[in-house]
């Protein structure tokens, strides 16, 4: 009976290894599972698109192009001109307004 005892013993320590293990292998497994997604997110992404050194300095030299050609035009137009009304539309416009201003008054003369 005494070896029977020992060998009770002998599969409760076997199972409590076997628990721990499978525990362990679960572990590994969500870790793998984590890495096995990043690495499919790397390797779908679209690579950068890369351009040549020429290509950079076709792009460059446009643009500076470009800057140059909107600085030219603001330096010859820098200021405009202000617009100035000739003496005889200021009294015309004047005029136009003192009519309304008249016709404004009679009318609400006549209601009051």
């Amino acid at each position: 009976m005494a070896k029977w005892k020992g060998l009770a013993s002998l599969v409760s320590q076997l199972q409590a290894k076997r628990t721990n293990l499978v525990a362990q292998i679960r572990h590994m497994d969500a870790t793998l599972s984590v890495l096995g997604k990043l690495d499919d997110e790397r390797l779908t992404r679209k690579p950068q698109r890369k351009l040549s050194i020429v290509a950079r300095r076709k792009i460059s030299a446009a643009q500076k192009a470009r800057w140059a050609k909107r600085t030219a035009n603001a330096k010859a137009g820098a200021k405009k001109p202000k617009r100035v009304l000739s003496a005889a539309a200021r009294k015309k416009i004047a005029d136009a307004q003192r009519q309304r201003w008249k016709l404004w008054k009679a009318s609400h003369k006549k209601a009051a």
